[in-house]
């Protein structure tokens, strides 16, 4: 017997030997391979990016998987509570794997292996974070033994709350909500101090299969999951039976998450998106949970929106015709199920349209009916703009009724008629806003006495134009773009034609080639031979002959002002030839309009192509005194925990952190920005384009209000609309055209169909601001002259104030060097016809340079594609700057007015 428990004995140690034994080559086989845990003491969960407006509002979010990371410090213990009963009881006590729990699960699993049933696992909360961390999911005894070994390292090496941490936000708890907090948002839209116990324990438990306890879908197993796990807490000490009975009589009522209030502004949001990728790189774009502050101001872009929109509306129902309607349905019977069944097009929800069905027409109007069951009416005053429109594009006459434009059944988007003016007594000719809003009584297309009457069930027939187009807005003084509109709809184009699209500027690049005169010693007054001239395009190529717009009408000797107010294309041609394509091209090339200019003569006139947003900066530069900026859609970029790692502004402010404000001197930012123009040029460019605005091409814009100045452009064949222009503190541009480049038609220049929309974009802009002047540098002169002469003038006659350098003033002309010959004559120009309408004795403002209409005495080139140098004005000794910033002017006609500083370092934000 005890030879036999001897041998027990002896047997019991070899087997104990060998299975020591084969743990440990377990181990080693299993450990060779395993993944570093020691990663976890320092891992961040993917959280998403969160893009904010200039005002804070949420404009884009961006993750791979939707979570919000909260410390353990700041999960509330009934939370954590729930989780720990529901899922491993024994967290607190166990080393990372609790054995009675697997042996429990063990003899289970015997069981549903023979119903072939997948088996249940035993994991603790340790292991769970193994697998879902550092694992796979799949099925194996391979993948378990890993799981056990990670687990035990895993809690030697971490704190349980470190633990904790990691699975209470990395854990997926369905609907697309990674982690506890997000979960509490998505399911009870409740940040995690407010659930309940109920709540809370409803949470708890759905991580073992959060599909199936999806109170949405399956209410009663969702509603036994969250019961047992309360009973759980309850046997473990986390909570009462009292609390938990009363928590399992509530009924788990499901919240779901409300939208945030979140600014709609797509191609801004996709242009941020664009470059975020391109700084960061993908996985931190969608998982580094970074806080972007955009420079985006929503109140803008919803202007900007609504004007371009209004603007290729307006000028589609002129042009493109009714494309028909966009399905067709029975209308009778149940018409609304009908309707319901029709896809709505993206566009529609994007610009907020809706879906109609024609019930039935009469000439003055059309019934129309929603899915909903809801019923309205398109009066006909809402389509006469629809003429059909055949095969070869031609547009038939005007419809004299309704039943020409839609018929029964005709499936149409509407948009709703907020008002109307009714016309005063005498009138029948209904009056209403393009864009549905009531007009002001002085604004009734000159009809006094007419009302605005509200007609709640009036739509008006709609349709997505074809005609594109792009509206940017820009802070002149920092460069912070504050809207962006790059086409009708985002939803039926991702194509952002403000940034990306590459048109050619046409005349808007007018003001850049004046600039440059006036650089180089010219004034607004100085007067340029508007006739004909023809310059040579190379060896074996014909002579290249610009005309103006008017065709065969030229003006003779006519000042720089009006040149560029009515935009006269010989005379600029001929300022070019002048001045020289050098000074030319490096004016276009530091205003980063383009990149390379070629010097062509062809490129004063808009030939070269670039992109609305560079534009629009180059114009931004003219009104902030000619200080270098840089668009930037992003004020500031902070990582997950809150630590600037970019802004846009990068000035260092001394004196500006951890600072109590005890009335003490505002820190000084140093304005750093670059001078790529003189500043009393620039300002006299200013003057040039109000004129623009004022009696020139962009009269149009006038109708603001405001001290505005821009100027407009109009490519070969009509195929191309711009508006650029910007009031003292606002820089906007407005381009139209068709993506695939076709005529816009015939006299649709930039005057005619850009500038309403600037217009419009303006009048909502400057709404309830005063009216605030172009600020004036100091050492600038300003006379009284005569805007369409510029001679000084006095007495009553009509006149203008214009700015003079020191020394250029009338009757002071700076002496410019010039090549011999005469410009005309080298650049083939022949002599104006009885056409010319200005001043056979008028002189050029170049003293000793007499020059009759279509002719100068020598002062430009040679030959087509070379230069001359123009010396700059020498400064004047009379004029005197006054402490205040005044400009003394000794002559009678000049004007004494104070000079209005650029606003102080900080506006916006910048600079």
């Amino acid at each position: 017997m005890v030879k036999f428990i001897r041998f027990l004995f002896v047997c019991a140690v070899i087997l104990a030997i060998a299975g020591c034994g084969l743990v440990g080559i377990t181990i080693w086989y299993f450990s060779r391979d395993l993944p570093d845990y020691s990663q976890l003491a320092h891992y961040e969960p993917p959280i998403m990016t969160r893009v904010q407006a200039g005002d804070g509002r949420l404009l884009a979010e961006y993750a791979t998987e939707r979570r919000v990371f909260v410390p353990i410090e700041a999960i509330p213990k009934r939370v954590i509570e729930a989780f720990v009963s529901a899922e491993d009881k024994n967290f607190y006590s166990h080393h990372g794997v609790d054995p009675l729990s697997i042996l429990r699960a063990a003899i289970t699993d015997v069981g549903r292996l023979r119903s072939s049933r997948r088996p249940i696992g035993a994991s603790t909360i340790t292991q769970q974070v193994a697998k879902n961390m550092l694992l796979s999911s799949e099925v194996s005894l391979a993948r378990k033994i890993k799981e056990v070994l990670l687990a035990m390292r895993i809690e030697a090496a971490m704190p349980k709350e470190r633990i904790l941490e990691l699975y209470l936000n990395e854990i997926y708890l369905g609907s697309g909500a990674y982690g506890v907090a997000a979960a509490a948002l998505t399911y009870f839209d409740k940040p995690l101090d407010e659930l309940t116990l109920g709540e809370a324990a409803f949470l708890g438990g759905l991580p073992k299969a959060p599909n199936r306890y999806n109170p949405i879908h399956f209410l009663d197993a969702a509603t036994a999951r969250r019961d047992w796990v309360l009973d759980r807490m309850a046997e473990d000490g986390f909570a009462t039976r009292e609390a938990a009975d009363a928590a399992k009589a509530q009924a788990l009522v499901i919240h779901h998450r409300h939208e945030t209030d979140q600014v709609k502004a797509p191609y801004f949001a996709e242009t941020v998106r664009r470059e975020l990728l391109a700084r960061y790189g993908e996985k931190a774009l969608y998982g580094a949970g970074l806080s972007v502050r955009t420079s985006l101001d929503p109140r803008l872009q919803a202007a900007a929106d609504k004007a371009l929109r209004d603007g290729l509306i307006a000028y589609a129902h002129g042009h493109e015709g009714w494309r028909g309607a966009i399905a067709r349905i029975d209308a009778k019977g149940d018409w609304a199920a009908r309707l319901a069944d029709v896809p709505v097009p993206a566009v529609a929800t994007d610009v907020g349209w809706r879906l109609a069905v024609v019930l039935r027409t009469t000439p003055g109007e059309a019934a129309i009916g929603f899915a909903n069951g809801d019923t309205g009416h398109i009066p006909f005053s809402q389509m006469r703009w629809a003429r059909p429109r055949f095969d070869n594009g031609r547009l038939g006459r005007f419809p004299r009724g309704v039943g020409e434009v839609v018929k029964g059944g005709d499936v149409v988007m509407v948009a709703p008629v907020a008002a109307q003016a009714q016309p005063a007594s005498g009138q029948t000719e209904e009056i209403a806003r393009a864009d549905g809003n009531p007009t002001d009584d002085h604004e009734q297309n000159g009809k006094p006495g007419a009302k605005i009457v509200s007609d709640p069930g009036a739509f008006t027939l709609c349709q997505v134009p074809e005609v594109s187009g792009a509206l940017v807005v820009i802070d002149p003084h920092t460069g912070r773009v504050l809207a962006i509109s790059g086409g009708f709809s985002f939803a039926i184009s991702q194509f952002d034609r403000a940034t990306q699209a590459y048109r050619q500027t046409g005349s808007a690049i007018k003001p850049f080639v004046f600039l440059t005169a006036l650089e180089h010693g010219f004034t607004p007054s100085t007067r340029v031979s508007d006739a004909p001239i023809s310059l040579p395009q190379g060896p074996g190529l014909p002579m290249w002959t610009p005309t103006n717009y008017e065709g065969e009408h030229f003006r003779g000797m006519t000042p720089l002002r009006v040149g560029l107010e009515q935009s006269i294309d010989t005379l600029t041609v001929r300022l070019a030839t002048m001045v020289g394509m050098d000074p030319i091209a490096e004016t276009i090339e530091h205003f980063g309009i383009l990149d390379h200019v070629p010097h062509e003569y062809a490129i004063t006139l808009g030939a070269g192509s670039t992109t609305p947003l560079r534009l629009t900066a180059a114009y931004a530069m003219i009104v902030n005194g000619g200080k270098r900026i840089t668009p930037s859609l992003i004020d500031r970029v902070q990582d997950r925990h809150g630590k600037t790692i970019w802004r846009a502004d990068d000035r260092r402010c001394e004196g500006c952190s951890n600072v109590e404000w005890q009335q003490q001197p505002v820190p000084v930012i140093p304005d750093n920005r670059e001078q790529v123009a003189d500043p009393g040029s620039a300002y006299q460019l200013v003057t040039m384009m109000q004129g623009v605005v004022e009696r020139g091409t962009g009269i149009e814009v006038k109708a603001v209000g405001k001290p505005l100045a821009g100027k407009t452009g109009t490519t070969n064949d009509f195929r191309d609309a711009w508006f650029e222009g910007f009031s003292p503190d606002l820089a906007a541009g407005v381009y139209v055209g068709y993506d695939q480049p076709d005529s816009l038609g015939k006299d649709e220049t930039g005057g005619h169909v850009a500038a309403p929309i600037f217009r419009d974009f303006m009048i909502a802009a400057l709404k309830n601001t005063p009216a605030v002047d172009f600020r004036i540098p100091p050492g600038l002169r300003l006379y009284h002259v005569s805007a369409a002469t510029g001679l000084p003038v006095s007495g009553s006659e009509p006149a203008i104030y214009e700015a003079y350098k020191p020394g250029t003033e009338p009757g002071k002309n700076p002496e410019l060097s010039a090549r011999a010959g005469s410009a005309d004559e080298a650049a083939g120009a022949e002599p104006a016809g009885k056409d010319t309408d200005t001043g056979d004795n008028q002189t050029m403002d170049a003293p000793g340079n007499d020059a009759t209409a279509g002719s100068t005495e020598p002062i430009g080139t040679g030959d087509a594609g070379r230069t001359s140098t123009l010396n700059a004005p020498p400064a004047g000794n009379d004029t005197v700057a006054e402490p205040q910033g005044q400009v003394i002017a000794p002559a009678a006609n000049s004007a004494t007015l104070p000079a209005r500083g650029a606003p102080a370092s900080g506006t916006g934000g910048l600079y």
